[in-house]
């Protein structure tokens, strides 16, 4: 495991799995702002040391496609809240994989996303990043992202989502 640790203050069910699906697939970017509030409420109460947030990057393919990455909303919206710098467009999903919600066992979506993850530049090089993202199923995603962020020099990563599933 990459991450120094994960944190999601909910499960994902009912009216939290509905919100992130309304977020995520219906287009409803005004959920960003609650949701960030949520998170910035568990900060504020369970502390998580990180120097920048970083959102976990949608491929270019599937950004186009969704036309917004719901991650990177919450996480400007939380390094709003919290008074903490969002850096975007450093960590990169350089492979185009099937959606990870299509990958039922664990096995499958760590394979799924080996290496679909790289920091084109150096601003996270000696930072402590706090990786954000909507949803935790098993964390391979979460994982990949920290070992191509570490490969490029942050000194610790976490992960925040909103929900999780494990």
């Amino acid at each position: 495991m990459e991450l120094e640790g994960l944190r999601s203050p909910f499960r994902f069910e009912a009216v939290v799995r509905q919100a992130i699906h309304h977020l995520k697939y219906k287009n409803v970017k005004a959920l960003a702002t609650p949701l960030a509030q949520l998170l910035a409420d568990y900060l504020s109460a369970n502390p998580i040391p990180h120097q920048v947030l970083v959102p976990v990057p949608l491929h270019p393919r599937r950004l186009q496609e969704r036309g917004y990455n719901q991650s990177s909303l919450l996480a400007q919206e939380l390094g709003r809240l919290i008074g903490s710098p969002v850096v975007t467009g450093s960590l990169l999903r350089q492979r185009d994989t099937p959606a990870q919600a299509k990958a039922i066992a664990a096995e499958a979506r760590r394979s799924n996303v080996a290496d679909a993850f790289a920091c084109r530049d150096g601003r996270l090089r000696a930072r402590e990043v706090l990786l954000i993202d909507d949803v935790c199923t098993t964390g391979a995603t979460l994982n990949s992202c920290a070992h191509a962020l570490k490969a490029a020099g942050a000194t610790s990563v976490w992960g925040l989502t909103v929900a999780r599933e494990i």
